[in-house]
């Protein structure tokens, strides 16, 4: 294994996380990259995906850390997690993807990072609603009606 950063050891220690299974789950079952995601350490997240964590692990509520970052507000974070290659189109318990909570929220920003990555407008969570139907400024309706569906 890569040597990890004083840094990285501290804050693994400092959450409960184990530095020879960064995998782990912990509270709420975030592992240590999609806790780092939802506060936007970017540089954490950086060195977590140099170690080849698994980017497609969910917490229990079934969000990745592709969600934790879009909550975050995080475009560093974002960023490293679209170009490892983590799943754009994941979909929590509830069937919502990260645009669908994007376009809730109102995070303007990333709804179009998400639709400019290649997000799927068009899948609908458990109550049959998609990203548009849930969308809550003029902005985001208007970016979702001009998306390409995949």
């Amino acid at each position: 294994m890569k040597n990890l950063s004083s840094e990285l050891k501290l804050w693994l220690k400092e959450n409960n996380y184990n530095e020879n299974d960064l995998n782990q789950a912990g509270k709420y079952g975030n592992s240590a990259v999609m806790k780092a995601a939802r506060e936007g350490k970017n540089k954490l997240v950086s060195e977590l995906l140099e170690l080849d964590v698994d980017l497609n692990m969910k917490n229990v509520d079934g969000n990745s850390a592709l969600w934790n970052a879009c909550f975050a507000s995080s475009y560093e974070c974002f960023e490293l997690l679209v170009n490892a290659g983590i799943e754009i189109d994941s979909k929590n318990v509830n069937d919502v993807t990260a645009l669908m909570y994007c376009a809730s929220a109102g995070k303007e920003d990333f709804v179009q990072l998400l639709l400019e990555k290649g997000a799927n407008s068009s899948f609908e969570n458990l109550d049959g609603f998609k990203a548009i139907d849930l969308a809550v400024t003029p902005k985001i309706v208007k970016m979702l009606r001009n998306a390409r569906v995949s």
